[in-house]
């Protein structure tokens, strides 16, 4: 991961900036650079993952034209290629092709990149800047509108607290022009249903993942990966180690009387042959996590908050006990061929309406979560799920074929690497278990108890009032927005609204975001 922040001429001065981009060094600690251009601030933070090179450096400038972008650009070698007709390259680094893209292309160019990215630009001849961010968000970007209403731009909303009044996300698949954001991408909505029968779409999904998994393998540094011994991590685990001649580097974490997933992580782990690392963290560590990972999320959604958790502590032990500066996971699968909760879809347009929605909005949930639990710890997510390519032909199936008709979740998933013996049957077969519950039942429990004895009943409907977009409606859930506005105030707008089971669908009218809650967990803890 890196840091960004551009002030595009609120007037701030050089020292306030960079006293409110030091909030996010953790994510680019290897150097640190900020210049001036036009009438604003450009900063970055820089963790080389490409172009390890102090050439490598940004902001890449072009003449007078400079970028700033956190991404990694997949196949660019290609774009370069072509690029380097008519422009010269002092880096390996694949965002130094961005500026020469601008010149040649425009806007267009954001259409063209097989990319994790959030960019900020500075066009010398319009002395103007522009902004971009990937279709589904994968890397994190905000903006808030300083003095004189100019807009600032930042990779974390830690940067934008003190200096916007109000902070919101950078819409993914939208760029910044002119003071108007306009969409180049709308990823989770398929215009035609493909046509395609069970064994093509099975076929096309194995080859689309494994591609995804594949491209997110290069790297100048070292490459780690978190495995819950779930079917979706499981599942890009056994890919890289299939690509990869060395064993890969493993790592799954649980509590210390219940963890569901370390004996499934350990079994994966012994059938690939990867070098594989138990996590065991207690009660006590967890709840003395509590603030610094809300603080670190900048959420108060309770589903993001309880999975953050395992994430984070996992990730910390990376960072402080391996050289590894990229980490491959497993999200966005659930949001893409259904969860426990949509087994309850009335149909498959309902079911598609869900997908698109959870697409749509996973920036500010599960990816935000990848994110943060990553990048804090200097660490650079990467998400073979979110490949644009695979995420495309997903949402283009028909979603009849998606629905759990087979009797088991996600078979489509399943079935396309049914014949690889890339996994152990028991693990290709699983029951989904939500990784908050899958830590161990205990995790949530904790969390619960301990937001249970912080308020009597009186006190928590008295505190519910204060609050709204949206209202906390447990205890537990009040206690993570009281802490989110300590560190974000009055921020709340930056998410939309709790991430639950649809409470329209029959089944799901539900209090608690876990699966557990719901009438088909069964085999899920076990």
């Amino acid at each position: 991961m890196c840091s960004i922040m551009v002030d595009t001429g609120s007037g701030i001065s050089e020292r306030v900036f960079k006293e409110a981009f030091s909030k996010t060094v953790s994510r680019g600690p290897d150097d640190t650079r900020i210049i001036r251009k036009g009438s604003g601030i450009m900063g970055f933070h820089r963790l080389s993952i490409m172009g390890l090179t102090p050439e490598g450096m940004q902001p890449f400038l072009l003449d007078d034209d400079a970028v700033v972008c956190n991404g990694e650009i997949y196949g660019f070698m290609k774009l370069k290629k072509e690029l380097e007709k008519k422009y010269s390259f002092k880096s390996d680094s694949d965002c130094e092709i961005l500026l020469p893209l601008w010149r040649e292309y425009g806007v267009d160019m954001f259409k063209m990149l097989d990319a994790e990215y959030a960019l900020v630009l500075y066009d010398s001849a319009s002395s103007s800047f522009v902004a971009a961010r990937d279709p589904i968000g994968i890397r994190p970007l905000y903006y808030g509108y300083g003095e004189n209403d100019q807009i600032i731009f930042a990779s974390e909303a830690k940067n934008l607290v003190g200096l916007c009044d109000t902070i919101l996300p950078f819409p993914p698949g939208h760029f910044y022009i002119n003071g108007e954001f306009v969409p180049y991408s709308t990823i989770y909505s398929a215009p035609q249903y493909v046509d395609d029968d069970l064994e093509t779409v099975a076929s096309k999904i194995r080859t689309k993942l494994i591609d995804g998994v594949d491209k997110r393998l290069v790297s100048d540094s070292k490459v780690g990966f978190l495995l819950s011994g779930g079917l979706d991590s499981s599942l890009v685990c056994a890919i890289a180690q299939r690509k990869c001649k060395n064993p890969i580097k493993t790592f799954a974490i649980g509590m210390d009387k219940d963890a569901i997933d370390l004996k499934y992580a350990k079994e994966t782990a012994e059938y690939i042959g990867s070098d594989h690392t138990e996590v065991i963290i207690n009660k006590d560590i967890v709840l003395s996590s509590l603030e610094k990972v809300i603080e670190l999320l900048g959420t108060y959604d309770i589903t993001t908050i309880r999975a953050s958790m395992g994430m984070y502590l996992v990730c910390k032990y990376i960072h402080e006990n391996t050289d590894i500066r990229v980490i491959l996971t497993g999200e966005l699968s659930d949001e893409l061929f259904g969860y426990k909760y949509t087994d309850f879809a009335p149909s498959a347009d309902a079911f598609q309406k869900e997908a698109e929605k959870r697409i749509r909005e996973i920036h500010m949930y599960d990816v935000l979560r990848a994110d943060r639990c990553i990048s804090v710890n200097s660490l650079e997510a990467r998400v073979p799920f979110g490949d644009l390519d695979f995420v495309k032909y997903v949402m283009s199936i028909n979603p009849k074929m998606k629905m759990n008709t087979y009797g088991k979740g996600k078979y489509l998933l399943r079935h396309a690497f049914e014949k690889d013996d890339l996994l152990p049957e028991s693990i290709l077969w699983r029951e989904k278990a939500a990784f908050s519950d899958a830590v161990g039942h205990s995790m949530v429990d904790d969390l619960k108890e301990f937001a249970e004895n912080m308020y009597t009943d009186e006190e928590a409907e008295e505190k519910y009032k204060k609050y709204s977009n949206p209202t906390p409606f447990t205890k537990e859930s009040l206690l993570y927005r009281e802490i989110f506005e300590k560190y974000y105030p009055g921020q709340s707008g930056m998410v939309v609204d709790y991430w639950m089971p649809n409470k329209e669908w029959e089944g799901c009218n539900v209090n608690d975001p876990s699966a557990r809650v719901l009438s088909n967990y069964g085999q899920s803890g076990v």
